[in-house]
């Protein structure tokens, strides 16, 4: 199963549909997994998005619903609907502290996206926001890489 972020890896922003070359990769993706294993999983699942996939790729399930990323509610729900064991799943995201967490705690594939699409012109408060957003979580892992491994004890009766 293949598993999208929307804003900054289909489209910047704020954006409610996918970018012109998006949409053509979309087309390629779900000429080669088919339209069923291909889901959008966004922490801003606007109906304005749900409905662009339900008239342009009828096939791929948006999914809404659910909390939000990290919380791995939505790579389950895809699971459980999809029958997909996790290492049969894969999220595309933007955002360490989301989608590639949520990835990372519910055991599946993750592919982080280091260069998303931003575009300043559009939407430059927000864009700059998330710009900063994925620069502190690439400190703070850098950081955490950094710290000594720690080993908890715990007994057993």
């Amino acid at each position: 199963m293949l598993v999208l972020d929307f804003d900054g890896v289909l489209a910047p922003h704020g954006n409610d549909v996918p970018l012109p070359e998006i949409v053509e990769w979309l087309r390629r993706c779900a000429s080669v997994f088919g339209e069923e294993r291909i889901f959008i999983l966004s922490n801003r699942p606007d109906p304005a998005r749900a409905d662009y996939f339900q008239r342009t790729f009828p096939g791929v399930r948006f999914v809404s619903g659910v909390r939000k990323k990290p919380y791995t509610d939505g790579l389950l729900h895809i699971m459980e609907l999809s029958g997909a064991a996790p290492c049969h799943v894969v999220m595309l995201d933007d955002r360490l502290l989301t989608g590639v967490l949520a990835a990372c705690l519910a055991g599946t594939g993750v592919v982080y996206i280091t260069g998303p699409y931003v575009s300043l012109t559009q939407r430059p408060l927000l864009e700059s926001f998330f710009m900063m957003l994925r620069i502190v979580e690439r400190g703070f892992i850098t950081v955490v890489n950094w710290l000594p491994e720690i080993t908890v004890h715990t007994e057993t009766s």
